[in-house]
């Protein structure tokens, strides 16, 4: 038998109690898409549909001891991030980053839950900006995490263009700013590739509260693709169709924001232009 042979992707991220976000959420993803997930857990959050009610970041020799354990066993072909706590936590991740091959990295700048909790610190924003995003080759923010990172409001088409250039200039290759917190009739999203073109992704809006975790789900689903050896367009374009399949094929679970439906099927509705 042939060792290490099945793609290998790990989550860098918090625990959801609740299972509809973080790592729980990643992990779904990651078995939906064929291929053999693992976790480093950076922080756990007692969190459920209605919100977070506490979080315990994880100590950082601990993190480091997960790499370790995992870097010295696994053929890990892809990697993601999320939620990550504080400047020490992002610190600690980069640190172990440098040290390991993990293939692409992709990293969703989680900053606040859907019920609105701070999931990061104010200054880790600065730290993951200098010194996680050199390290990505992908970066997923949504509007308001976006704006954060460029320090401007994102209204029209333009603004997001230039805030994904602004973003660009960090150091990642490949930037996606996610259109969801906009009220348009489509929930379109623009990709700027690390060439300089620029595609908008779009599929139809639902109208819906069970959307927890869909960034997680998303970036988790790019990685998975990169890990089987998708192309990167073609890969971003998978994650979209899962995406808009999981929250359109949707399921009731808890009475506030709901979790998408991590055994959905591709949705078809999907469409991508060259802007």
């Amino acid at each position: 038998m042939t060792v290490n042979r099945t793609p290998q992707v790990v989550t860098i991220a918090g625990s959801d109690s609740g299972g509809g976000a973080g790592l729980q959420a990643d992990l779904k993803t990651f078995q939906a898409r064929h291929v053999f997930g693992m976790s480093i857990v950076v922080a756990l959050t007692a969190q459920n549909t209605y919100g977070v009610q506490a979080s315990l970041p994880i100590p950082g020799g601990f993190i480091d001891a997960q790499f370790q354990s995992l870097a010295a066993d696994f053929n890990i072909r892809a990697a993601k991030t999320g939620m990550l706590a504080d400047r020490e936590h992002v610190e600690a991740v980069v640190r172990n980053l440098q040290q390991v091959d993990f293939g692409p990295l992709i990293v969703d700048p989680v900053m606040v839950a859907k019920g609105g909790a701070t999931l990061l610190a104010s200054e880790a924003v600065v730290t993951i900006k200098e010194q996680l995003l050199p390290l990505a080759d992908v970066v997923t923010p949504n509007l308001p995490e976006a704006e954060i990172l460029v320090g401007k409001k994102i209204v029209t088409n333009a603004d997001m263009v230039r805030a994904a250039r602004m973003i660009q200039t960090l150091g990642v290759k490949h930037v996606i700013i996610k259109g969801g917190h906009r009220q348009n009739h489509k929930a379109e999203d623009l990709i700027l590739l690390a060439d300089g073109t620029c595609y908008w992704l779009s599929a139809p809006r639902i109208a819906t509260a069970n959307t927890h975790g869909t960034g997680d789900t998303f970036s988790a689903c790019i990685a998975a693709e990169l890990a089987k050896g998708q192309p990167l367009k073609a890969a971003i374009m998978t994650a979209k169709a899962f995406l808009q399949g999981a929250i359109s094929q949707g399921i009731s679970v808890g009475h506030g924001h709901g979790p998408t439906n991590h055994w959905a099927k591709l949705s078809e509705k999907v469409s991508l232009r060259q802007g």
